[in-house]
């Protein structure tokens, strides 16, 4: 008698995590209130600051200082002039509920399915510049270069495997904590998966390199314009004075990733059973390194070489770009179209080849740009249905008249729930900022402790949020969640109880 075969218990993929997490959120628009808060911005045109009501009326007023201290808005006049504050700030206290009637079933159903679509449409930039680098990939695989150049780096790499991860993290960790460094890295894993598992890692070992590098990075912002200036400036702070202690944190924090990672990365060079992700271990290999024999000597031509110089000038490019014009994926996904265009004309491949392996490389990555889409689809839901706010302010009223260090500790988990549903760091910092600051001096600390709660909690939560940046980049090395929580959680103790210390520390030393 045959015996059954017992079914092997799946995790749902990435879309159906996100898809839960919008029914979730949807479910909470039944629940959770609507309102809004007063908002303040300043018009270019006019040349004059715009007040929004809570109930969605507008009107003008003065673009003064004078303005700003009669709405309790502690920023300086000039940072809305110059463009330092580009979003319309939260005012303290105004806080409304609004008479939006709730769905019925079948308009929950319909804002449901409507808000993919929405999703889908504003993030199209990001799709975009995610299928253009899929398509460079393509160019790069098809004509040979990738292989060619493992083969040569095959025996440079041998005994120096460690210093891979060393310094990967710790640029990607910089660019985070300086500039932001985020959504750009999606570029960074097509390359390195192959060199990761030329040098005997696992494809873990490439997602804790860089998608820890950038968490980190961010996390424990220094000079980042997305999050601790912007936050600062809202909260009517200087960032420079809180510089030391975190420039501290981003080193202690930065090191422990890289010895969690080089810790397991060992493990698993050395015994690849010790894998989280060892039942897919010989499918990876020979997924990314395509069956190459890397005991050749490696014939690498000319066409070959000047399509990786072009495809890593266009990362240099790219990294300046971001960093000092401001740039955004419109400009990016142009940089890499013309790299495209570069390794089209110089890789030796026919039109129909070269064609053809863009297709194919864009579609890789198919995938991965429709998840930014549904990602999106959740802030819409919560936008339209105008629960954030409400959330805000539930928030806002708990943690008041609490002692200095429950306040600070409450405040970051706080900020862990806020930024579940909110990963915009410069989103979170104007809706937030202007409302939770001020508490601060009720309690008697500095308000840069609450700006250390604010980008500490959103970075730590990024690293399991949903929402966020770790569904694209497990969609990217092709591992499920419930691998990744498997592979983190002590990291993410660890972490916690580090930030509630350095919070404690900063009562301290501000």
């Amino acid at each position: 008698m045959a015996t059954k075969k017992k079914k092997k218990h799946q995790f749902p993929t990435a879309y159906t995590v996100i898809i839960i997490v919008l029914l979730l959120v949807q479910l909470l628009t039944f629940v959770i209130p609507a309102g809004n808060y007063a908002t303040i911005a300043y018009d270019t045109s006019n040349k004059d600051f715009v007040v929004t009501r809570p109930s969605g009326k507008k009107y003008k007023e003065p673009a003064t200082q004078a303005t700003l201290k009669k709405h309790k808005v502690n920023i300086a006049v000039k940072k809305f002039k110059d463009g330092t504050i580009y979003k319309p700030v939260a005012i303290p206290n105004s806080y409304e509920r609004i008479n939006l009637k709730k769905p019925n079933l079948w308009q929950a159903i319909n804002q449901f399915f409507t808000s993919q679509v929405q999703g889908i449409a504003q993030s199209v930039d990001i799709i975009a510049f995610v299928l253009i680098l899929g398509g460079c990939i393509g160019v790069v695989h098809a004509n040979g270069a990738i292989n060619s150049g493992m083969q040569a780096l095959s025996k440079k790499i041998k005994g120096k495997q460690v210093l891979l991860i060393v310094l990967v993290m710790g640029l990607i960790s910089l660019g985070g904590t300086t500039f932001g460094l985020a959504e750009e890295t999606m570029a960074m894993y097509p390359i390195l998966i192959s060199v990761f598992l030329l040098a005997g890692y696992d494809t873990m070992t490439v997602l804790g390199t860089i998608f820890l590098g950038t968490s980190i990075g961010t996390m424990i912002s220094t000079i980042n314009p997305f999050s601790t200036i912007i936050a600062s400036n809202i909260a009517g702070v200087n960032f420079a004075r809180a510089l030391p202690l975190r420039i501290t944190m981003w080193v202690i924090c930065t090191v422990i990733g890289m010895i969690y990672v080089i810790r397991y990365a060992e493990k698993v060079r050395k015994d690849p059973t010790k894998s989280v992700v060892y039942d897919q271990y010989e499918e990876d290999r020979e997924k990314y390194l395509n069956d190459a024999d890397f005991n050749k000597p490696a014939n690498f031509t000319w066409q070959q070489k000047l399509s990786l110089i072009i495809f890593g000038i266009a990362f240099i490019v790219m990294i300046w770009g971001v960093q000092q014009k401001g740039w955004y994926f419109t400009e990016i996904s142009v940089v890499f179209l013309t790299a495209g265009y570069l390794m089209a004309i110089f890789s030796g491949l026919s039109e129909h080849k070269v064609v053809q392996a863009f297709v194919d490389g864009a579609s890789d990555l198919l995938g991965v740009a429709l998840t930014i889409g549904l990602a999106r689809a959740v802030s819409i839901v919560m936008d339209d249905s105008h629960i954030s706010d409400t959330i805000m302010h539930f928030f806002s009223k708990q943690i008041s008249g609490m002692s200095p260090l429950i306040f600070i500790w409450f405040l970051f988990i706080v900020y862990i729930i806020l930024g579940f549903f909110i990963q915009s760091s410069s989103g979170l910092a104007v809706l937030s900022m202007p409302i939770m600051a001020p508490l601060a001096n009720v309690v008697g600390i500095d308000r840069a402790s609450v700006i250390d709660a604010y980008n500490w909690g959103l970075g730590f939560i990024s690293l399991v949020a949903p929402t966020g940046l770790i569904l694209m980049s497990l969609m990217m090395v092709n591992i499920d969640f419930n691998k990744w929580f498997k592979w983190c959680w002590k990291l993410l103790v660890i972490e916690f109880v580090l930030c509630l210390v350095a919070l404690g520390v900063g009562l301290l030393v501000y």
